[in-house]
């Protein structure tokens, strides 16, 4: 069968590449579940790893299958297995464990570890392919009423475990009820936070560089959130119309904007970084100001990478909710379909060139 595949270490290197048929009884113990493919979201990172910043292929492999944004259905269960049976849509968590305590309770996303596994990123295969073999653990079910927004599954699952962990970690305040969030960034995550956030009743403020109108704004306020634009609003004089930021989502990938958004956050605020810049940028900040702004204002800075299986939940029932409650907007962010597993040149094309692209898909088969 075809996969999808880049030479780990050279730049540029994706190209088409042959697997055999993946079998469920590879899955010990009776937990194997055979997906046959349906569409796979391709992002940043996988033109990050094909420009050779980072990735490793698996053992015994020269090659690493891309993507981790998986969609498909089910063909064969093994008998072990009982959450999802043939026909069901599913899509399938990223991060597999290592061996450190936080692996071994099921909380691989948060491995302590330096060396991680993580389907289509570093040493296992990925899911651009036409079937694959997983371990029901780590298979979840997707609605049959949600197929539509099939590959925002793994995306929506990054934010939502984002926006859990820094109320998780405002626990420390014992009362903490933020009014106001921005988002920075209105790329799939910074929509997706969007999305969250207004569904727990925030005040909501999206920032992205785009002026208005634009498909950005056109989904951010289409969520009821405010869409700004840093072309025509300074952060400073939205700050003046707003107050400073109870809570702060940074997702543009641009690590001198997720430094300058410091300033932004109010007093016991909260900020979380969900984006993974892998270049070279070096910036200057104004280090005493921040010091003494954030020690004597009990301010967090977190960072959050990866989803399990419980924020892939998290996430599913939030797009059900999101789907009722702002009707018809969701899927607009999935701008740009690629068909077919042959159109590789042309999934890069557009992860490179095309800044109108807010989500990239293959679409390997119809089901």
């Amino acid at each position: 069968m075809q996969a999808v595949a880049v030479t780990p270490g050279e730049k540029n290197s994706v190209h088409l590449t042959e697997l055999p048929k993946p079998r469920v009884d590879e899955i010990p113990d009776g937990h194997g579940v055979l997906v046959r493919v349906l569409k796979i979201g391709v992002d940043a990172t996988d033109r990050e790893i094909n420009d050779a910043l980072y990735g490793a292929a698996p053992p015994g492999y020269d090659f690493l299958v891309l993507g981790h944004e998986s969609f498909g259905i089910v063909e064969e269960v093994g008998p072990a297995v009982t959450h999802v049976v043939p026909g069901d849509y599913v899509t399938c968590t990223v991060r597999r464990p290592g061996g450190s305590i936080y692996d071994r309770i099921g909380r691989s996303d948060i491995t302590s570890e330096e060396v991680y596994y993580e389907r289509g990123i570093n040493l296992l295969h990925g899911f651009l392919t036409e079937y694959f073999v997983e371990h029901s653990e780590f298979v979840v079910k997707m609605p049959v009423g949600l197929k539509h927004l099939h590959v925002l599954a793994e995306p929506m699952s990054c934010a939502a475990k984002a926006v859990e962990q820094i109320y998780e970690a405002q626990k420390r305040l014992q009362v903490w009820e933020p009014k106001v969030a921005y988002v920075t960034g209105a790329g799939q995550i910074g929509l997706l936070a969007t999305l969250i956030l207004r569904l727990r009743g925030l005040d909501v403020y999206t920032l992205a560089r785009s002026p208005k109108p634009c498909l950005k704004a056109e989904i951010a306020e289409g969520l009821g959130a405010k869409y700004i634009s840093t072309q025509d609003t300074s952060l400073s004089e939205l700050v003046e119309q707003t107050g400073k930021a109870d809570l702060i989502v940074e997702a543009t990938g641009n690590s001198e904007i997720a430094f300058e958004s410091m300033k932004l956050l109010g007093h016991n605020g909260a900020m979380v970084w969900t984006s993974i810049t892998g270049g070279q940028r070096r910036v200057e900040v104004q280090s005493d100001h921040i010091n003494i702004n954030w020690v004597l204002g009990n301010k967090l800075l977190l960072g959050s990478v990866n989803a399990n299986r419980r924020h892939f939940e998290s996430g599913i029932a939030d797009l059900a909710l999101g789907e009722v409650t702002y009707p018809n907007v969701i899927e607009k962010i999935l701008t740009s379909p690629v068909h077919g597993l042959d159109q590789y040149n042309e999934m890069m094309r557009l992860l490179v060139e095309d800044r109108d692209a807010l989500k990239v898909f293959v679409e390997v088969a119809e089901g």
